[in-house]
């Protein structure tokens, strides 16, 4: 399963990708806005969005790009490492 988690803390990005890999997702994160964001994105099983310490911009892609490709999006208010293990858990049983 393919992850894109947009927003989140820059220091916790390598403990994201390493709890997605413990439940054999790949992921890509972006806690920063980049460019061509959008494009980045690509096409992935779910996307993950921390609303708190994201960008009203990068939020308005992530929207933008679950809607245009159907892709589940899952909004968290807390960028924690626990809140992304009780996603995966739920999302991968």
């Amino acid at each position: 399963m393919s992850i894109v988690i947009i927003g989140g803390h820059e220091r916790m990005e390598c403990q994201y990708k390493d709890l997605c890999k413990r439940y054999r997702c790949k992921a890509k994160v972006f806690t920063k806005c980049k460019r061509n964001l959008e494009c980045l994105i690509g096409d992935p099983d779910m996307i993950i969005l921390f609303t708190s310490p994201v960008s009203h911009e990068m939020a308005k892609t992530a929207r933008k790009a679950a809607a245009a490709t159907g892709t589940p999006l899952i909004q968290s208010h807390c960028a924690s490492q626990d809140s992304l293990r009780s996603i995966l858990e739920e999302v991968r049983g």
